[in-house]
């Protein structure tokens, strides 16, 4: 039975088809990733080169407006550049930063946890005590404290766009590997005293062996469900780090700093520069919030 057959027979696709919530955040996930990773073939402009931008152009409303233009569908910026087409730029930025930083948190929390968890004694005590200290502090804070002394310790000269993108991969993911770490430490400890890791360890199986091959596999689940959901916290994390000037270069604008630049005009009447990224945001992050609360449900054998 090949993998496609096999996926259209199991409880999960069988728990996503039946779910209308499910269908529909994944149709708008869908969609909205699309437009990301497709911007400069579906955006009906190009907002960042210089040469097409226009100043004429600048601060028009949206096109059903009186004074609105069919070429720009939702207005445009103080630059002349589409809202549209950068909302569909600045989305692939979001996207790219909020997985980016989930991956780096979930690789650093999953191997803290599985040798938190399958070696115990100090080391365990260790990661969670530095985890617990961590938990006190809101995570936003910490991304922000480590977000400004990386750039206070980086020259001047070498912030670049790339480098501040990683810089802020970096302190987003930092902050939130504590939530996999204390996961997967606590199924590490119910799968180390199983028959089959015991039996491993009788047979010579070296102890990275098991915790990768044998424990790692068994504790995924719930990593997974966390790791989804985080997509939606991740993005949000970036987009108020924008707001608040301290995300993502002004040359490469995210949905943060769209939002942050737009709340200049609100009060003069241009609410479009606002309004469009912030829905564009919220629907991001609210399907995705709905695929892994479809997920969590789905995979817990007690709702089944």
């Amino acid at each position: 039975m090949s993998a496609l057959a096999r996926l259209r027979d199991s409880d999960l696709w069988f728990s996503f088809r039946t779910s209308p919530v499910a269908i529909a955040a994944a149709l708008v996930t869908a969609i909205l990733v699309f437009g990301a990773v497709f911007a400069p073939w579906v955006a009906p402009h190009q907002p960042f080169e210089l040469a097409s931008l226009d100043l004429n152009d600048s601060l028009l409303p949206p096109a059903w407006s009186a004074e609105g233009r069919i070429a720009y569908p939702l207005g445009t910026d103080d630059q002349g550049r589409d809202v549209l087409s950068t909302i569909l730029y600045g989305s692939r930025i979001s996207l790219a930063v909020g997985v980016a930083s989930v991956l780096l948190a979930l690789v650093l929390g999953v191997s803290l946890g599985l040798l938190s968890g399958y070696v115990g004694g100090r080391l365990d005590a260790f990661i969670m005590r530095v985890a617990d200290v961590q938990l006190s502090f809101p995570a936003i804070l910490i991304a922000l404290l480590i977000d400004g002394a990386a750039r206070a310790m980086l020259p001047r000269d070498a912030h670049s766009d790339t480098l501040s993108l990683m810089v802020l991969v970096g302190s987003i993911g930092l902050a939130n590997w504590v939530q996999y770490a204390r996961t997967v430490r606590g199924s590490t400890m119910v799968e180390k005293n199983r028959e089959y890791v015991q039996a491993a360890r009788v047979i010579g199986v070296s102890p990275l062996r098991i915790m990768a091959t044998h424990v790692l596999p068994n504790a995924l689940g719930p990593v997974l469900v966390i790791g989804t959901i985080n997509v939606a916290t991740a993005i949000i994390t970036e987009a108020t780090l924008s707001f608040l000037g301290v995300g993502v270069p002004p040359t490469s604008p995210s949905l943060g700093t769209m939002i942050n630049t737009g709340n200049n005009f609100l009060y003069s009447g241009e609410w479009w520069l606002v309004v469009f990224p912030g829905l564009a945001l919220v629907l991001l992050c609210m399907s995705v919030n709905l695929l892994g609360d479809w997920l969590r449900d789905a995979l817990n054998p007690k709702l089944r």
